[in-house]
């Protein structure tokens, strides 16, 4: 039996592409963005990249919006899939704790001490505090903070993305700078 190995251009197949070339891009260009935002948010390394991972595979779902439509999509995932894995981890420390210490004042704090970014030693420490003064933020206040002023999302998008008015972002907005600014205002 012989086997042609002329093969026209016409019969070649190729495999159709899993994603959109642009969605790769969006998503890998979000990615450190995204995990920063969700480690600031879980206090934990590890659970910071599930649920940024998580994000970015139910985003797959939605490659056939519109690019447009990506951004606010994106966070609003990955904020709903934050308040999931913290509300599972209030759940967990309650359900564990002891019935007289099941206190705010008396629950576990799981900050990971992993090192911050590899840069120079001043810009770790920057980031380490800008992420504990973070930390002492209300949620809501640390999402419009996030969102607004480190992914720099105009306000629709951000109201969007957290499931508010535009008049609640501003004002989470600006009490989450008034806050930091007097947290961080030794480090100037």
């Amino acid at each position: 039996m012989l086997v042609s190995t002329d093969i026209t251009p016409e019969l070649e197949t190729k495999p159709p592409p899993r994603m959109a070339a642009t969605l790769e891009l969006f998503l890998a260009d979000v990615g450190p963005r995204a995990f920063r935002f969700a480690e600031a948010g879980l206090r934990n390394r590890d659970d910071g990249l599930d649920a940024v991972q998580d994000a970015m595979m139910k985003m797959l779902a939605y490659r056939d919006r519109p690019a447009s439509e990506w951004t606010p999509l994106f966070w609003s995932i990955l904020r709903r899939r934050i308040v999931d894995l913290q509300r599972r981890q209030n759940f967990r420390q309650r359900w564990l704790a002891p019935a007289g210490e099941r206190s705010e004042d008396s629950q576990i704090d799981w900050a990971d001490a992993a090192a911050g970014p590899s840069q120079t030693h001043q810009q770790r420490q920057s980031y380490a505090r800008l992420v504990q003064a973070l930390r002492t933020l209300p949620a809501r206040q640390r999402e419009a903070f996030s969102l607004r002023v480190l992914e720099e999302l105009d306000v629709a998008d951000t109201a969007r993305a957290m499931g508010c008015s535009e008049g609640s972002v501003k004002t989470h907005l600006s009490r989450a700078r008034d806050a930091l600014q007097k947290r961080l205002e030794d480090f100037r």
